[in-house]
């Protein structure tokens, strides 16, 4: 299963994704075994059907990226079963690098590993996967 979402979220990568807002997603506070770090880049939302149900944005703290997805309470409290995935994408351009993709079931949120890409150009991807559905967001790229 992984694999599956591994893939879905490398192929909505290099298609991209809707980003439209309806209510304000809970803030990230810090990147796990890392502390306080900063948002760089844009806020990026995953919509389905028109309803906005997760948020998407990069960090850098600790000489290192991360990206953060946070799945929003009315997607959650709608739905028993999801699975969601973030990841520091790589490159300026489609096809991107996928570094330190995490993805877990059932979680309101979810951070990737810490990559060391600050030397790259880099943006988040995130996703949330329930049924056949995978709708994806990426953030705005950053050199």
């Amino acid at each position: 299963m992984f694999s599956k979402i591994a893939s879905a979220l490398g192929a909505a990568v290099i298609v991209g994704g809707a980003m439209l807002g309806l209510t304000a997603p809970a803030q990230a506070e810090s990147a796990p075994g890392c502390g306080p770090v900063t948002q760089i880049g844009s806020t990026a939302y995953i919509t389905s059907g028109g309803t906005t149900i997760g948020s998407v944005k990069q960090f850098k703290g600790c000489n290192k990226n991360w990206a953060y997805t946070y799945v929003w309470e009315g997607f959650r409290s709608s739905h028993s079963n999801w699975d969601v995935c973030v990841s520091v994408a790589t490159g300026s351009s489609a096809p991107y690098t996928l570094e330190g993709l995490q993805c877990h079931g059932k979680k309101a949120d979810n951070w990737s590993s810490g990559t060391n890409t600050l030397n790259v150009c880099t943006h988040a991807v995130g996703n949330i996967k329930w049924g056949g559905n995978t709708p994806t967001a990426r953030t705005s790229i950053r050199c």
